[in-house]
């Protein structure tokens, strides 16, 4: 091997570990959004089961008699950090004492309204409560929700902000912002309180630049090693 593809390997090497040592140190800037996140447990979560995500908004999803609804107001840059209701998806625990009747369906409705750190300015978070709610058998979460939990506020765009009252301005905006009004970006995915569906996540998407610039200076060192070696052997 000729020294100048040893060289060539060796600063690839350099540039490479430099690479990474300033990806590790670089820091996350996902923008975060205060707002209702909607989560579901099947009828099959008797005695608590585990709380999933939704994959569409309230308005949309028919639960099932039997199924627990879980809305938590929290502060998350997307669905994968978005806090979930501290309460267990326990039906049971929740209507054990309803009985079901003919034509509805029962359905536990649990609010957990967040922390004083998630709440915005100046205002102050409602105890978590859970509630349990007989609707008709084409009802939706959302009109669960309303049978329990009113006054519930949407925006224009009938993403739902609101809830008991709660917050009293705002709707999904930027932590840290204003809470005059809805952000033009809103968190999570379908499964956020949109009852349309919220729009998808703003975390960072693709390779840094600080990957492909390394990536490619190894290439150009690589590349120039071999051309000097086969300039020589010529």
């Amino acid at each position: 091997m000729s020294s100048a593809v040893r060289l060539a390997r060796g600063l690839g090497a350099l540039v490479l570990a430099g690479t990474a040592t300033g990806l590790a140190a670089a820091p996350a800037h996902a923008e975060e959004y205060r707002y209702w996140s909607f989560w579901t447990a099947d009828a099959a979560a008797h005695g608590g089961g585990g709380w999933t995500y939704a994959t569409e908004g309230p308005s949309t999803a028919r639960p099932a008699d039997g199924a627990v609804a879980g809305f938590r107001f929290t502060v998350s840059a997307d669905s994968a950090r978005a806090a979930k209701p501290r309460a267990a998806a326990d039906f049971d625990a929740v209507c054990g004492g309803t009985k079901a009747a003919d034509g509805r369906k029962r359905v536990a409705v649990v609010l957990d309204f967040g922390t004083a750190a998630d709440a915005p300015k100046g205002e102050t978070p409602p105890a978590a409560r859970t509630e349990c709610v007989r609707v008709p058998e084409d009802a939706s979460a959302g009109d669960a929700l309303a049978a329990v939990a009113a006054p519930l506020r949407y925006d224009s765009s009938a993403l739902l902000c609101a809830i008991s009252g709660y917050p009293e301005t705002g709707c999904a905006e930027q932590a840290g912002g204003s809470s005059g009004g809805a952000s033009d970006r809103s968190p999570g995915s379908g499964g956020s309180a949109a009852p349309e569906g919220g729009a998808s996540g703003s975390g960072a998407g693709g390779p840094s630049a600080g990957l492909i610039g390394g990536i490619a200076a190894v290439a150009v060192l690589g590349a120039a090693a071999v051309w000097q070696a086969r300039r020589r052997r010529g």
